[in-house]
């Protein structure tokens, strides 16, 4: 560019005002270059290439493996990479175009991040669920002092589940922390702890589980990300498909 764009700070660097204004250009300049490969894509006669797309661990678990073996018959040529993370990790990877398509997880109260050059589309809702060991006759206004199982802190998840506990009226006693919901399902079924799961942790029919329904009927909504470039990229709207045909 002619200019300077990194001057020293500190043990670091930080970024000139002319750094800034590019980094603005650039952000436009990627949009209209997600354009172009969109439409060059759809002027092909055959759809190829590679879809990466990053979706957390229920939806890796409940969804994708039907909408890859959909893919595959229909679209032989196209490839699909899955990753299993999260959205607080995954969303911010899509818009550094580490990804394509990412799945993310929207919580009651809890709205999801506002990305400017990131386009959503509901794919489907997911009721969520008391879910206590097998027996078990007590609902959620009745486990002050019952150990649970919940998601780990600084998730959308955690905030909500913790925010249900209180307005039933007491603080949840959290004894396992984890990521993996299947680990809950596994806990619950042992009679360790109870937990709040959804549907598609596939906890119904669970040996050693019984699920009961939550006040207000709860549901997070589960949703499709792609960068706005990329939403008419042929190979991102047979995907989104084949997901919602899963759903």
């Amino acid at each position: 560019m002619g200019v300077a764009l990194l001057v020293p700070d500190g043990r670091g660097v930080r970024l000139t005002p002319q750094a800034e204004v590019l980094i603005r250009h650039v952000e436009r300049i990627l949009v209209v270059l997600d354009e172009a490969d969109a439409e060059v894509a759809a002027s092909l006669a055959e759809l190829a290439g590679e879809v990466r797309l990053a979706a957390f661990q229920t939806a890796t678990i409940g969804l994708v493996p039907d909408a890859v073996e959909d893919l595959a018959v229909r679209h032989p040529n196209l490839q699909v990479r899955v990753t299993v993370m999260e959205p607080e990790q995954s969303l911010p990877a899509l818009r550094a175009r580490d990804f394509d398509l990412v799945l993310s997880e929207r919580y009651p109260g809890y709205p999801a991040p506002v990305l400017p050059d990131v386009e959503v589309t509901t794919l489907t809702h997911d009721p969520l669920r008391l879910a206590v060991p097998e027996g078990d006759r007590r609902e959620l206004g009745d486990l002050r002092g019952e150990r649970w199982v919940l998601e780990p802190r600084g998730t959308a998840a955690r905030d909500w589940a913790e925010a249900v506990c209180r307005r039933a009226g007491f603080e949840p006693d959290v004894r396992y922390e984890a990521a993996d919901l299947r680990l809950h399902a596994e806990l619950v079924g042992r009679g360790q702890c109870v937990a709040l799961l959804p549907d598609l942790a596939r906890a119904h029919g669970h040996s050693g589980i019984a699920l009961r329904n939550l006040p207000g009927d709860p549901q997070r909504v589960i949703s499709t990300n792609v960068r706005s470039g990329s939403r008419d990229d042929p190979a991102l709207t047979v995907s989104r498909r084949a997901l919602a045909r899963a759903c």
